[in-house]
């Protein structure tokens, strides 16, 4: 895959990361404030399910946005599009699907294998 396109996946990855933190922190900051307006008793078991929630959301949108930094350094040191591990090339296709690829299909079975 050449560099330009590369760029461009990895960029609209960013921008869809960027916007659902954006997203997130105004739900979060907005549902604080109709509570704060709220009175009488609010269901605490329901707070606390919404907060975790929320805390996993962005827990995997920080990590996603984590891959895309790893992803724009291997472009820019010219290694994008081949396996972190074995250094094999990872098809197009997959890189087009799934642009924060860090593993062959193969590889990347193997690893999620591992830590179930």
């Amino acid at each position: 895959m050449d560099d330009r396109r590369a760029r461009q996946l990895v960029a609209a990855q960013r921008q869809r990361i960027e916007a659902a933190l954006r997203n997130l922190d105004g739900e979060v900051r907005s549902e604080s404030d109709l509570e704060s307006q709220q009175e009488g008793e609010s269901d605490a078991g329901s707070e606390l399910a919404t907060e975790m929630v929320e805390n996993a959301l962005l827990a995997n949108l920080r990590a996603e946005l984590d891959a895309v930094a790893r992803a724009e350094a291997r472009i820019e040191a010219g290694t994008y599009g081949r396996s972190i591990e074995s250094g094999e090339p990872i098809p197009n296709e997959r890189l087009e699907f799934e642009p924060l690829a860090e593993r062959t299909v193969e590889e990347q079975r193997r690893v999620d294998a591992a830590a179930r």
